[in-house]
């Protein structure tokens, strides 16, 4: 893996406002352990059901639930609002794991790049 030229720890976590965090089974079998909870029980509380139309083809997909946030709209109900950290790190679901996939995050080079501009190091571009 190609090394970072990122630093999460400097973001007001802009990737867990996506309104779409997939998770898969394997996901919450992880998330299920951690909490100590059944699958059944974990995937209620963690997840819901979304379903949308592309093309006349119908796609079903389990996310995780959001909660109303102070500086996005919502975010993925684990993102500590404090610390705008992932407060299930360990178990966090492999979306997570894979992003952004490549050793840059375009995000944090927006972020670093109006904090320059704007002269605050702590300026965050909202929608």
């Amino acid at each position: 893996m190609p090394k970072k030229n990122y630093n999460c720890l400097k973001c007001p976590g802009y990737c867990c406002s996506y309104p779409r965090i997939i998770v898969s089974k394997k996901d919450i079998l992880r998330l299920a352990k951690h909490f100590n909870l059944s699958f059944g029980i974990a995937k209620k509380k963690f997840t819901k059901s979304y379903k949308y139309e592309d093309n006349d083809q119908c796609f079903h997909e389990i996310i995780l639930r959001h909660r109303k946030d102070n500086i996005y709209k919502s975010t993925c109900q684990f993102l500590d609002p404090e610390s705008r950290s992932c407060t299930i790190y360990e178990a966090r679901p492999n979306v997570c794991r894979e992003y952004p996939e490549n050793k840059n995050c375009g995000y944090y080079e927006f972020i670093r790049f109006e904090r320059k501009q704007q002269g605050d190091n702590s300026f965050i571009p909202t929608y």
